[in-house]
């Protein structure tokens, strides 16, 4: 899972139905003119990009850029409204004043993506209310937080300064969120009544501990505020001025601010019902309907999803079948699956040291795969990666594991963020597998590759399909076992847990949304056909209920790689190279399925050429 948005989770990625990325020239145009051309739609890509980057504090800081760096963004929900006035001006001119056949193959395929995400993102202005701002997994009242954490830096007072400045505009960006609380409501967008537990108890976590309270603890802000103050070189009554200032924007906005938040959640909660599905929504099957098309980026239906996910189950169930004769394991798979969930040899204890053996662990597995990148890849990203432990405040409510990328500017790495909440929930079997996808060679060599390519404009290395991101990262798990990885049965085992909990989505996700499945039946599915803990299925099921879609991607999009990777060795034989293939995967950033399809054809007709 990739945290890739310091702001609120978007319920859709994007559907890009774009035929063919060979473009036949045109030969009345000439190479000047074509240069030309190329050059007028760069700018004009270039120059928008700046305008929603001034727009955008917070990706401002989430680049590395340090320009509103006291300001958040605008959550109102009037941006709706301009953001499609934008989208539509923006199409306009690419319509009226950009000649597509004049440009090369490089341009001509980022115009066809640009231009298909504004034609979404106008057709997606009628479902705009359909998502729920403060949910358990992105909800802003966590966001806020998180991205103070784990974006902004502090490496002066002036830095320190617009920390203390975000924390006094909160007020009004949960007062805009508030407002659309409301708004959504009154359009019968509500959550249901669980989330309100989780959200209501995450925000009093926020305003818990010193200056809130009498406590020697402090709340998790001032102990993040203080820690970076603490490590600048400056008169230490600098510091603790800068402290005090920081704890009273603590006590008299951040505070007031929370609790006005949770005053209006306890309100709608009273309300909220036991419907799970975006089924009960006004428009609600289209809704989820374009929810998968965008997710997926293919026109696979609820019934067809829901059936390519009962088969993956049947088939992964049969593979861990022979792994439990291998192990010579005494019974049936329900049993074994008992076991794995119970033995104590497949699990850390909670405790500190339990924690950081897990952590070392999987920083080791991390390493020893770097060691053998060259058998994989032909391009590495320059970024590093760390492992880190998801913070107090949010592990919780938040998921299992998730990546976030690295500044653009190399000021910050890659992270691989391990919950480590419930040790019972992170089973060793499943550690290699999880570093392999969150890590590298998954969303790690992905993403970072990506914002390192040159040649693409900031839009598309900033990209983002679910079906070709999380599709690359359950891919990863199982091309380390292709060259030697998972020694262990029970490591094995742990991948193909890991991909059954990804086909099993496919079920349940169509399941809650399509065919009005409760949280309960859904639960139970994941119980009885997985061997992960229960606390893991709540946790995924509710994920499924606030991100309708977004969980059918990983499968889909991993079948997708492997059918074209099959497709090249068969076309290629002894020709067939993985690095090369792995290049034409991830050297065009993010992309939809079809398109990556169409780079692979291509790739192939070169080589055999």
């Amino acid at each position: 899972m990739i945290f890739r948005k310091p702001i609120l989770y978007l319920l859709f990625s994007s559907l890009l139905l774009v035929t063919g990325c060979k473009k036949e020239k045109d030969s009345n145009i000439s190479s000047e003119e074509m240069q030309a051309e190329v050059s007028r739609f760069n700018d004009f890509l270039d120059r928008e990009f700046e305008k929603d980057l001034d727009e955008s504090p917070m990706l401002q800081t989430q680049l590395g850029i340090k320009q509103d760096y006291g300001s958040w963004d605008n959550f109102s929900h009037l941006k709706y409204a301009e953001d499609l006035k934008k989208a539509k001006s923006r199409l306009a001119f690419l319509n009226d004043s950009i000649n597509e056949n004049a440009l090369d193959e490089d341009a001509a395929l980022s115009y066809r993506l640009y231009k298909q995400k504004l034609k979404e993102e106008i057709e997606d202005y009628d479902f705009r209310f359909y998502n729920y701002p403060v949910n358990q997994m992105h909800g802003i009242h966590a966001e806020l937080p998180a991205f103070l954490i784990n974006m902004h830096k502090i490496d002066s007072r002036a830095d320190a300064e617009a920390y203390i400045s975000r924390l006094n505009k909160i007020p009004k960006v949960l007062k805009d969120v508030e407002k659309g609380l409301e708004l959504r409501e009154m359009n019968q967008i509500m959550p249901p009544s669980f989330v309100f537990a989780h959200t209501i108890e995450a925000s009093k976590n926020l305003i818990s501990g010193k200056p809130f309270e009498k406590s020697t603890e402090p709340s998790t802000l001032l102990e993040d505020f203080t820690e970076k103050v603490e490590k600048l070189n400056l008169p230490k009554e600098e510091k603790s001025e800068l402290i005090l200032e920081a704890q009273k924007a603590l006590v008299n906005s951040v505070q007031p601010a929370y609790e006005e938040l949770i005053t209006i959640l306890e309100d709608q909660a009273q309300r909220a019902t036991q419907e799970h599905g975006v089924w009960k929504f006004p428009k609600g099957e289209q809704f989820y309907n374009t929810a998968l098309k965008r997710t997926t980026t293919t026109d696979l239906s609820a019934d067809e999803i829901h059936e390519i996910g009962l088969k993956e189950v049947a088939r992964i169930h049969k593979e861990m079948e022979e792994i439990k004769e291998k192990v010579g394991f005494d019974g049936s798979l329900q049993d074994f699956f008992k076991f794995m969930r119970e033995d104590e040899q497949f699990y850390y204890e909670g405790t500190p040291e339990g924690r950081e053996k897990y952590l070392a662990e999987a920083k080791a597995y991390i390493n020893t795969m770097k060691g053998r990148l060259d058998e994989l890849f032909l391009t590495k990203p320059k970024a590093d990666l760390v492992v880190k432990a998801v913070e107090p405040f949010r592990e919780k409510s938040a998921g299992k594991a998730f990546y976030q990328q690295p500044a653009l500017d190399g000021s910050r790495p890659g992270t691989y963020y391990a919950n480590l909440y419930d040790m019972e929930a992170m089973p060793t079997y499943q550690m290699e597998a999880l570093a392999y996808h969150e890590g590298i060679p998954g969303h790690h060599m992905q993403i970072a590759i990506a914002q390192e390519l040159d040649s693409l404009p900031m839009f598309r290395k900033l990209g983002h399909y679910t079906a070709y991101t999380e599709g690359w990262g359950l891919y990863s798990e199982l091309v380390p076992k292709e060259i030697g990885f998972y020694k262990d049965p029970y490591s094995d085992f742990g991948r193909l847990a890991m991909e059954l909990w990804r086909s099993i989505r496919l079920v349940v996700d169509t399941g809650i949304h399509s065919k009005k499945w409760t949280r309960e039946e859904a639960i139970e599915y994941y119980k009885a056909n997985s061997p992960n803990a229960e606390s893991d299925a709540i946790k995924m099921v509710e994920r499924h209920i606030v991100m309708p879609g977004q969980a059918t991607a990983y499968k889909i999009g991993m079948n997708k790689i492997l059918e074209l990777r099959e497709h090249a060795k068969e076309q290629l034989g002894d020709d067939f190279d993985i690095r090369e293939f792995h290049d034409v995967v991830l050297t065009q950033g993010a992309i939809p399925l079809n398109v990556l399809e169409d780079f692979v054809s291509e790739w192939i007709e070169e080589k055999r050429s």
